[in-house]
């Protein structure tokens, strides 16, 4: 195809219309055509406010518009199947918030659905496409840091609005579909493969029932990765990889800023711990969801596969089952 992707977005929640809707157009390569809501106030307020053409009160009118090409959906995890099995349906290329599904297994169907349908599946893991992460993988590559043998990671907020969708069970709410979906995607890309064996501890909050506090353990073969993720704690992200003969700190690895630069700091040699050999590697200002936008819009145009392979959605959740199971074995 040619020209930009039309794009219609399913729902009007924050993520969209804070960042990833603004971020998308300013992408030559995407334009946003239509928004829906289940209220159409909503979706009509939205639009205008965010200078979007079309409105729509149902996301099914959006589906059922021919001029759209892909479809974004933001929707409450409990959604995310039905909503991309009807954007396949539809003949839409689907770019759909992590996690992808509530289980592997639905995962798996999804997938399989955009297969036959013949449409571009992609899990929104936006910072994977940053060149911060696109210059940690080639610092590992190199050999930067010797043999990479730990990963170690935290990502945390603080959240006990019990109306938040985060806080409800029976919308996929909980720390780890939320957040540490994330250290388990890093590590998997850092290590490129899965792991073996996973050890898992989980605090659920009493009244809300969802996961709070998770720490757990991945081994890949020797190999390990380490994460803890929670709702309720001071707010923070971190990822440092280890290696034989030096490690890199990744600092704000998921919720990267787009106005600012960032930075890995790799750490080698010198006299540690008290004097360690320290450099600061600066990594230009970029801004993630533009960027995901104009990769997934290349590979519709293109005719190509999404840059991140649906398969690894898969594997993403299978992961995060196994840490629940290994959680509820202890």
């Amino acid at each position: 195809m040619a020209g930009p992707v039309r794009w219609g977005v399913l729902g009007v929640a924050a993520i969209a219309t804070k960042k990833v809707i603004p971020s998308m157009q300013r992408a030559a390569d995407c334009e946003i055509l239509g928004i829906a809501s289940r209220d159409a106030d909503r979706a009509a307020k939205a639009a205008a406010e965010l200078g979007i053409p079309r409105h729509y009160g149902s996301y099914q009118a959006l589906l059922d518009d021919p001029d759209i090409d892909a479809v974004y959906i933001p929707l409450p995890n409990n959604l995310h199947a039905e909503w991309t099995l009807r954007a396949a349906a539809a003949g839409k290329h689907i770019l759909c918030e992590k996690p992808l599904a509530m289980s592997a297994a639905e995962a798996r169907t999804m997938v399989a659905a955009c297969d036959e349908a013949g449409v571009v599946l992609m899990e929104a893991f936006m910072y994977r496409l940053h060149p911060l992460w696109a210059r940690t993988r080639d610092l590992v590559a190199e050999g930067r840091i010797g043999e990479l043998r730990a990963i170690q990671a935290i990502f945390a907020y603080n959240n006990t609005d019990p109306a938040n969708i985060r806080n409800i069970v029976e919308l996929g709410g909980g720390g780890l579909m939320d957040i540490g979906c994330y250290p388990i995607n890093a590590a998997r890309m850092m290590f490129g493969a899965e792991p073996t064996a996973i050890q898992a501890s989980i605090r659920r909050d009493p009244t809300f029932g969802t996961d709070v506090l998770t720490s757990a353990v991945l081994d890949f073969d020797g190999r390990q990765a380490s994460f803890v993720c929670s709702t309720q704690l001071e707010p923070a992200q971190r990822v440092e990889l280890f290696g034989s003969e030096g490690r890199l700190v990744v600092e704000i690895p998921f919720n990267i800023p787009a106005d600012r630069p960032t930075f890995i700091t790799h750490i080698a040699g010198g006299k540690p711990p008290v004097e360690p050999g320290i450099t600061v590697i600066e990594v230009p200002a970029a801004d993630q969801y533009s960027i995901q936008g104009s990769r997934f819009a290349q590979a519709v145009r293109d005719g190509a596969p999404a840059p991140t392979p649906p398969a690894d959605a898969v594997a993403n959740m299978a992961v995060i089952e196994g840490v629940f199971a290994a959680a509820e074995a202890r």
